[in-house]
Formats: structure tokens, C-alpha cells, sequence
């Protein structure tokens, strides 16, 4: 009774953790709304984790260590440290070393984990329950067996997808969209077999019960797989808060197999921001959330739509933009996924404290879905500790550039792309970009007159205020620092 009634307790303050875990999730959210209060966040978040994984770990030792479980204590120390050793080893290691321009990767390399994650316990939770014991459901069962079903779907989905994701992003598969015949009908396909699926999962008390759940996990593979390769690298921002969400969802799927509340509120809180976060993206690239997820217009960077004669492009040196910087009274500078790269924002932001000194006014210009994952343009800045007062969102600056004189765009296309509004047929328009042709001098920083991600013609590369610098945009900008 004595051991009961400890437990009881114990379980209480478990639950008493979760909800101040889950307290501490929301303000790391909150905190993360802002460049100010990122860091906060961060640690509000680190700490909601700690005090989550601790209560965990103690309810688990406490609950094995009761009368009739099998399992002793040492060994289920055992078994939890060394899964947890292994994957705090791996996380240091791949934190410490990833370049930010391999961030995008690497967080949909994570999304896939939550998703094998919540396959993973799927599985395991309708093998634990005994669903195959010959015995007539009861509601509860039947409802475990909903949950059971859509958190192996979801984990699949979000698995294979994440994975396509990673794929794409690290150029180790093609970025143009994969367009199958009919591929609207074929994922409306495996939606609706996969509903057959469920209903005969969840009536069917038998051992038989796994085929249903097997073979919708290889269809939700499949869909998963699909809905990722035929969206285009133009639309990977969107994808990897999509998948982000995705992984939310799993996650709390996974809560409710477990009956773990705080997985429940931490994978809504995750699906739910990814959710937002992927409408509002949508909304910056003028594009309906579900036409991404069908099809996207990203390609591998050939042109796509009316080929035109937008005429020559002229070139410039670094030291004359450097004497064009040096007389400017502002300067606005737009950075893409260009600047990721080069990993160019060091020396930006030596060239930004430079010009600051010398009373030229410098503000930065970023698009919503700049670089490859959202806010990366942000965090590039923040890590080369750019102030976070003068880096501004695109509907703040948007207006500002008919009274700038020069305008820096470091590695950007798509984002800067005067199509989107001057030309009703190309594949981007209508979506909201820098409008950086109204300042009196644009200096462009490429590599080459190749096309961005979507693939389109940049007809302000041939504007008459504007001018082409080539080369690494590391380099560049350092010879600008030089001469500045």
C-alpha cells in the first residue's frame, strides 16, 4: 500500500513537470517570435526539455522498480542512459560541426527521426496491448487502435518525406519536381485505400490485424515520398516547415498512444506553429498551401516559362563599389541563400560596421523565404552579429528603396525578381519580392547569369541602374572591406 501510495504521489509531481514543461514550450515559442528574445527562448525551451526528460526518466524507475514488473532498476538505468548517451553524442557532435548552410539538412534529417520515432512506437504500442488476443474490442481499444493507426501514418509520411527533403537539399537528388501521370489521383488513392485500411484495422481483434496496419505503412511511405519529390527546390522553405509541422503532428500522435500528455502538448504546440509558420511562407510566395503540398514550382534551376531578350548586363569591380558604398548616405542590403554559401555574412558584417562608421546608413532587406529554411538569412546575420535593429522584414523596407541610393544583393534571385509583378505569366508571379530596382544603383554579387531555384530569368540583372559583380561573394565583399 505504502509503495502504492508513493508512487501515486510520485506520478503527481510527473504530471506537475509536464505542465511547467509545457509552460516553458510556450514561452520558448514566444521568445522565439523575436531576434531580441531568441536566446531566451532557446533557454526556456532547453529547460522545459531537461525537466521533462528528468521526470520521465524518474517515473520510469520508480514504476519498474514496483511489485510484479520484471524489469530492475539497474537495468532499466541501463537501458535508458545508454540510448541516451549515444544520441547526445551524436547531437553534440553534428551541432558542433554542421555549417549553417547545412542547417536546412540537417532539421529535416531530425523530422525524419520523429517520424521513425512515431512508427516505431506504433507498432510497438498495438503489439504491447494485446490487440491480438482473440478477445471483442472494447470502445477504448477501438479508439487506441484510431491512434495506433494515424500516428504509424503520420510518423510514415513524415519519415519518408523528411527524407526526400534532406535528399533535395543537399544535392543528393535532382531538386526538379517529380511530375508523375495522374499524381493527384494517386495520393487521393492511397488516402482513400488507407481509410479501407483503418476500418479493418480497427474491427479486426485478430492477429490478422497487423496486415491492415503493414500495409498501410508502406503506402504512407510511398505518399510520403511522393509529396516531397514533386515539389521543387523553389518551394523547399515551405517544405521544411511543413515537415516540421508533420513531425508535430507525429509527435503527439505518439503521445496519445503512450497517454503521455506532455507529448500530446508538445507535438500540437509543434504542429500547430509549423502549421502557421508554412501558411504564412505560403502567403510571402503568393502560392495556396495546398498547391504546394500537390506539386510545388520549384525546378532544378533550367529555365522555365517565355524565354525573352531582357538585352546585356553590365559589370563592375569591387573597388568601384566600394567607392560607390563610401558616397552613399543608405544602403540596403539583400541577402539569399548565395551569401549561405560563400558564408559571406562575416565579412557583410564587417563591411555593415565599416560603413556605419563612416554615417552611411545600412539596413538589411530580408524576404520570408530567403535561404532554405525559414529565418536562415536572420540567423546567418544574428551568428556574425549584425544588430538586430537594423534588419528589417521585407513589408518594412519594401517601401524605403526609391530613396536608397545603393542596394547590395548578395546571393539572391528568385527573391528580388521584378517578373513576379511585371510579367502575368511567369511561373512566380504574384509573389510579394524586394522591389530593389527603385533604389538608384543596384550592385548584384553572382557567380554566374544562371537562373535561381524557380528557375526564372532575372530580368533586373539587365536593368540600366543595374550592375553585375561576379565571383564568391566572400571574396567580393572582402575586397570591398579592403578598399572601403
Amino acid at each position: 500500500m505504502t509503495d502504492l501510495l508513493a508512487s501515486a504521489r510520485l506520478t503527481g509531481l510527473a504530471q506537475a513537470a509536464y505542465i511547467i514543461a509545457g509552460v516553458l514550450f510556450i514561452l520558448a515559442l514566444a521568445g522565439l517570435s523575436k531576434h531580441e528574445t531568441a536566446k531566451r527562448g532557446n533557454v526556456f525551451g532547453m529547460s522545459g526539455m531537461a525537466l521533462a526528460l528528468a521526470a520521465t526518466v524518474v517515473l520510469a524507475l520508480r514504476q519498474t522498480s514496483l511489485p510484479g514488473f520484471s524489469s530492475s532498476v539497474p537495468l532499466t538505468v541501463l537501458l535508458i542512459a545508454a540510448p541516451m548517451a549515444v544520441g547526445a553524442v551524436i547531437g553534440i557532435w553534428r551541432a558542433r560541426t554542421v555549417e549553417m548552410t547545412g542547417m536546412p539538412e540537417l532539421i529535416a534529417m531530425l523530422h525524419s527521426f520523429v517520424g521513425l520515432a512515431a512508427v516505431l512506437v506504433g507498432y510497438n504500442s498495438f503489439l504491447a496491448a494485446g490487440q491480438a488476443t482473440g478477445a471483442e474490442a472494447s470502445g477504448m481499444e477501438s479508439i487506441h487502435a484510431v491512434e495506433v493507426f494515424l500516428g504509424v501514418f503520420i510518423g510514415a509520411v513524415t519519415l519518408t518525406g523528411s527524407a526526400v527533403a534532406y535528399l533535395k537539399l543537399s544535392a543528393k537528388m535532382n531538386s526538379a519536381p517529380l511530375v508523375l501521370p495522374g499524381r493527384h489521383w494517386l495520393n487521393l488513392a492511397v488516402l482513400l485505400v488507407s481509410a479501407g485500411l483503418l476500418v479493418w484495422f480497427v474491427l479486426d481483434d485478430s492477429a490478422a490485424a497487423i496486415v491492415p496496419l503493414a500495409v498501410m505503412t508502406v503506402l504512407a511511405l510511398l505518399l510520403g515520398f511522393h509529396l516531397v519529390a514533386a515539389i521543387g527546390g523553389g518551394d523547399m522553405p515551405v517544405v521544411v516547415s511543413m515537415l516540421n509541422s508533420y513531425s508535430g503532428w507525429a509527435a503527439a500522435a505518439a503521445g496519445f498512444m503512450l497517454s503521455n500528455d506532455l507529448l500530446i502538448i508538445t507535438g500540437s504546440l509543434v504542429g500547430s506553429s509549423g502549421a502557421i509558420l508554412s501558411y504564412i511562407m505560403c502567403k510571402a510566395m503568393n502560392r495556396s498551401f495546398v498547391s504546394v503540398i500537390a506539386g510545388g514550382f520549384g525546378s532544378d534551376g533550367a529555365v522555365t516559362g517565355e524565354a525573352r531578350d531582357y538585352g546585356e548586363h553590365r559589370e563592375v569591380q569591387a573597388n568601384e563599389v566600394a567607392q560607390l558604398l563610401a558616397n552613399a548616405k543608405s544602403v540596403v542590403i539583400t541577402p539569399g541563400y548565395g551569401m549561405a554559401v560563400a558564408q559571406a555574412q562575416y565579412p557583410v558584417a564587417e563591411m555593415t560596421r565599416k560603413l556605419r562608421e563612416r554615417g552611411v546608413d545600412v539596413r538589411f532587406g530580408i524576404h520570408p523565404v530567403a535561404g532554405r529554411l525559414p529565418g536562415h538569412m536572420n540567423v546567418l546575420l544574428a551568428e556574425a552579429k549584425v544588430p538586430y535593429d537594423i534588419v528589417l522584414e521585407m513589408e518594412e523596407i519594401n517601401d524605403d528603396f526609391g530613396a536608397t541610393d545603393v542596394v547590395l544583393v548578395i546571393g539572391a534571385n528568385d527573391t528580388v525578381n521584378p517578373a513576379a509583378l511585371e510579367e502575368p505569366g511567369s511561373p512566380i508571379a504574384g509573389m510579394p519580392v524586394l522591389e530593389v530596382w527603385n533604389a538608384k544603383e543596384v550592385i548584384v554579387f553572382k557567380r554566374s547569369m544562371a537562373t535561381g531555384y524557380a528557375g526564372v530569368q532575372n530580368p533586373l540583372f539587365f536593368k540600366d541602374n543595374t550592375r553585375m559583380l561576379f565571383g564568391d561573394a566572400k571574396e567580393r565583399v572582402e575586397d570591398i572591406v579592403k578598399a572601403v
